[in-house]
């Protein structure tokens, strides 16, 4: 198993030692796929990310998490928030470029102030 693979045991198996760990991993691997555009590693960390931060927020609310533990996992919350922030203007900057690349309204002599005038019109030529 890669060191990024996320763990394969099921929820509730992680011991408090190891889920930290494991979310950083977790955290890295989305990461590295995000800097390498690899969707398929992308979900599966994310997924992992998701299980792991519930499991570890659980562990926390429990209390069995030591004071180092729950430092790490503010940090890895912060890096999580830091990654989510980052996708966001990612994902924003590419709508950008797509309504750029691809505008809703065809190209043409009629835009949207254009459209009355083609209504009001008969025949080939344009009434104004």
């Amino acid at each position: 198993m890669n060191r990024l693979s996320p763990p394969s045991h099921p929820l509730g198996h992680e011991t408090p030692a190891g889920l930290i760990p494991a979310l950083e991993a977790a955290l890295a691997g989305v990461h590295q796929a995000l800097a390498q555009r690899d969707t398929e590693a992308l979900e599966r960390h994310s997924l992992a990310v998701q299980r792991l931060m519930a499991a570890a927020l659980e562990q926390g609310r429990q209390g069995r998490l030591d004071h180092a533990a729950r430092q790490r996992l503010a940090q890895a919350g912060a890096q999580l928030a830091s990654q989510r922030a980052s996708l966001s203007r990612a994902t924003a900057a590419f709508d950008r470029a797509l309504d750029a690349l691809m505008p809703a309204e065809p190209l043409g002599l009629y835009g949207q102030a254009g459209k009355p005038l083609k209504r009001r019109s008969s025949g080939g030529s344009v009434s104004a």
